[in-house]
């Protein structure tokens, strides 16, 4: 296991993704700014979805955030550029920490991988070259790092496509039902809106994303095959990005290749100055045990988290308890319909709610399909009327269809959700049992 874990490598791919991965975490801060994410996640609401414990976590008031995310692009730089390393990357996984758990209206699974990543990264020693820290500080400098650094970001990455991979494996997804109303959303798109309407097309989609989520980390493992990997994966991250528009993950996606590629290669074309490190000692640090449990504890969890669905009642895909944290990405369509009632106390009387008041338009669209965040917005509604004096329950009558199927029943309407309390590992019993058939009524794909 020492020489295994122990061993010294060149470091000029784990440098290398420092610099990527800096410029993209500051992109990512200033580009929230700039497109109007901040504005209308964090701060247009009068609440936000924060995960459920961390209610203590809300944002600034007035122009705070705007700050806030400023100085998260800052820590970034000071990332890319090596300078104050450390303490600049757990500022920065601090704060994006704090950002992902304070709402659940943007959830993405790419915003998960990203704070997984950025505390990882405060555990690299990434700036032992190329960097201000070893130009300030020569002993800091060095051109080796011990090969668990490159292990666990690639044992990390292997995981998220693996179990991206074996989410797809249903019907609607095999079917091409999925890829089929997500291709229908971008007809609109210049030049290649009507290609991707193409029957054929949505086939590709489905079989391609199920075969590269498996396999693209082996190929970029073994050498014979590395070159083909990373033309693939660069073909099918542009592509993601270009038709979904998913921010930085595709370019970090790309970037990953850096810890596969020899550092030969990667000298050649970026680092040509840097001496290649050879010696291939063994140091095992005084810290060794301590290490690797807390990497063993982490992938154990990481490998857990998504298979936790399997032991609750019902499919996740309807329920979506077990759906967060388990890289099921991009996996269907849900559209749904609200109507929200309250009955005062010592009241017979129910009355529709206007739910909609409590919500920003980005709110609306998102929450009405979420067992978890219609729990919250039951709350948000009792807590609502008892500043007016009103002690009332909150019902829900939910409509819900899967994929273009038909609307079925979510939520048992009869049942105060206000009153009900939220168990992260468990099923809860408000829910309506998911219909047998609500994966079995595609759209009617029209001939091409």
């Amino acid at each position: 296991m020492n020489k295994f874990l122990f061993k010294h490598i060149d470091n000029t791919g784990l440098v290398l993704w420092r610099v990527v991965f800096g410029a993209l975490i500051a992109i990512e801060a200033f580009g929230a700014i700039a497109t109007g994410w901040l504005r209308r996640t964090l701060i247009e609401p009068d609440f936000t979805f924060n995960f459920i414990g961390f209610d203590f976590l809300q944002p600034l008031p007035g122009d705070g955030m705007y700050y806030y995310f400023i100085l998260m692009g800052i820590f970034g730089i000071l990332v890319m550029l090596g300078y104050k390393y450390r303490f600049s990357m757990a500022c920065y996984a601090l704060m994006w920490t704090c950002v992902y758990l304070m709402q659940k209206t943007s959830y993405n699974n790419h915003y998960y991988l990203m704070m997984l990543l950025c505390w990882m990264m405060v555990l690299l020693p990434a700036n032992r070259w190329f960097s201000l820290d070893a130009k300030i500080n020569p002993s800091v400098k060095s051109p080796s790092a011990p090969r668990w650094t490159y292990l666990v970001v690639i044992f990390q990455v292997w995981i998220v496509y693996t179990f991206a991979s074996i989410a797809k494996l249903y019907p609607d997804w095999l079917d091409g039902t999925t890829t089929a109303l997500f291709m229908r959303g971008k007809s609109d798109y210049w030049l290649i809106g009507s290609f991707l309407q193409l029957n054929w097309v949505h086939w590709s989609i489905a079989y391609v994303g199920i075969f590269f989520d498996l396999l693209i980390v082996p190929l970029m493992l073994w050498k014979r095959t590395r070159l083909i990997g990373f033309i693939i994966s660069v073909f099918f991250h542009l592509f993601n990005s270009i038709v979904f528009q998913i921010g930085i993950f595709p370019y970090m996606s790309i970037a990953f290749a850096l810890f596969f590629f020899s550092s030969e290669t990667l000298q050649k074309r970026f680092l040509p100055k840097k001496e290649l490190y050879t010696l291939g000692e063994i140091k095992v640090p005084d810290y060794k045990p301590v290490l690797v449990g807390v990497f063993s504890i982490y992938f154990i969890i990481q490998i857990g988290l998504p298979l936790r669905h399997w032991a609750f009642q019902d499919d996740v895909l309807w329920t979506e308890e077990g759906h967060r944290l388990s890289w099921r990405m991009m996996l269907r369509s849900k559209s749904s319909r609200l109507v929200v009632y309250t009955k005062e106390e010592g009241s017979t009387e129910k009355k529709t709610y206007n739910y909609r008041k409590l919500l920003s338009k980005k709110q609306q669209r998102s929450s009405k399909s979420k067992p978890d965040m219609l729990w919250r917005l039951a709350k948000e509604i009792k807590k609502a009327e008892a500043k007016e004096g009103k002690n009332v329950q909150v019902f829900m009558d939910v409509k819900l269809k899967i994929n273009g199927g038909e609307y079925h029943q979510f939520i048992k309407p009869d049942v105060d959700i206000a009153s009900q309390e939220w168990h992260p590992f468990k099923h809860h019993n408000w829910l309506e049992p998911s219909p047998a058939d609500y994966h079995m009524k595609p759209i009617k794909k029209e001939e091409n």
